[in-house]
């Protein structure tokens, strides 16, 4: 069998397969990966730490347009099943906030241990290679292969499975190949968007904020009827942090970005208490609480209340609550952690990852139209995605 892609995905469906099949030739496991080495994302991921789970993992984590699909692999492939094999390998970790489980080392180890684990079950890795075609050839596919070193290639699998992720961060070698495959075989694919992404705004906006670049405060930001309360950072272009990001996922051309800049907080109450002490200077001292001394004083700036008034003092506090803008834009995939949309799930099985319509093609990880939140959600679909579909394999 042939596994396309040796990220997480890729990597973990792989070591499950040939680690379950008998010790024989016929049915040894291939990893085709373009790159020249294995993991690429998985390094850079979590700050050079690799936050590899989420204690908190549930289908509620991910977006699909079949919301269902994923419950079956991810309650089959658990967050503490990953941490077991973590701890088996004798990586320290730590939680941060959250449930996000990272390592104490370097996302280095990680990779490590899946080339071990796939080394330990026989897996055969050709780097450093692309896939020319993939066709149907009875019994199973034949894939065509042409390498720098070993030039053009023929490779004859009972089964292909297609984890070769989505379009986020082409620098590193991401395309569509994964959507082009789904295509060839007639699967139907959710238009693909790039997700945890910043937010670029429109002149305008980023004259009155982007030279605070650097800056950022708790908040809760809402879109498309989701919120999150984390960090949001002010960026040159616009809007980042991990509450931005995580609304970014559900964000469509035109909607509106809302901010509650202070979250369960009612600032200007001791003001309107008091008849005295409204001014300026008072204002910029109360958001001092939540907010650097730049950015408190941009606000106040910017946002002023048109007088001393209970009533401009409500408004001004209203607008700390729901800060509506529309951004112009994302960074696009260039940014993106994660891209949403992919292969259809009503084109797949839940339970193995397999193409209902090609019986021995599957497709496993981010290629799939399911996407997680920030946090370790999406490293989890890989790993359940990927265990299921090897897990299948093994006992066909």
């Amino acid at each position: 069998m042939a596994v396309l892609g040796a990220g997480a995905a890729g990597m973990f469906c792989a070591m499950h397969a040939a680690a379950a099949l008998p010790d024989s030739k016929a049915k040894r496991v291939v990893v085709v990966e373009h790159s020249v080495r294995a993991g690429n994302k998985i390094l850079i991921s979590g700050g050079g730490r690799c936050n590899f789970t989420n204690l908190h993992c549930k289908a509620e984590n991910f977006i699909s347009q079949n919301p269902h699909f994923a419950k079956s692999a991810l309650a089959r492939y658990t967050p503490r099943d990953f941490l077991a094999l973590v701890e088996r390998h004798g990586i320290a970790w730590h939680e941060k906030t959250l449930g996000q489980l990272f390592c104490d080392g370097s996302a280095r180890q990680i990779v490590t241990m899946l080339e071990q684990e796939c080394a330990d079950a026989g897996v055969e890795f050709r780097l450093n290679t692309r896939v020319s075609s993939l066709s149907r050839a009875e019994p199973g596919f034949t894939l065509r292969l042409d390498s720098p070193n070993d030039g053009e290639q023929t490779l004859h699998a009972n089964a292909v499975v297609v984890a070769t992720g989505g379009l986020s961060i082409p620098k590193m070698g991401a395309t569509g190949f994964g959507y082009d495959i789904a295509r060839q075989f007639g699967l139907a694919i959710v238009e693909p968007r790039p997700a945890l992404v910043p937010f670029v705004l429109f002149d305008s906006d980023q004259a009155s904020y982007c030279d605070l670049s650097g800056i950022a405060a708790d908040a809760v930001a809402t879109c498309g009827g989701h919120s999150f309360r984390e960090r949001a950072l002010i960026t040159h272009r616009g809007l980042s942090g991990p509450a931005v990001l995580q609304a970014s996922s559900y964000w469509q051309p035109g909607m509106p970005v809302q901010l509650d800049l202070a979250p369960g907080r009612d600032l200007t109450a001791p003001m309107r208490a008091s008849p005295n002490g409204r001014d300026y200077a008072a204002l910029v001292r109360l958001l001092r609480q939540i907010f650097p001394q730049r950015l408190a004083e941009r606000w106040v700036e910017l946002h002023s209340p048109q007088d001393a008034t209970n009533r401009s003092l409500e408004a001004f506090e209203a607008h700390l609550h729901n800060w509506r803008l529309v951004p112009a834009g994302t960074e696009g995939y260039a940014k993106a952690e994660v891209t949403a949309g992919g292969v259809d799930t009503d084109g797949l099985s839940a339970k193995t990852m397999e193409s209902l319509k090609v019986p021995g093609l599957y497709f496993i990880g981010e290629v799939v139209d399911v996407t997680g939140h920030l946090g370790g959600f999406n490293f989890q679909w890989a790993w359940a995605s990927g265990a299921a579909a090897g897990r299948a394999l093994a006992s066909a």
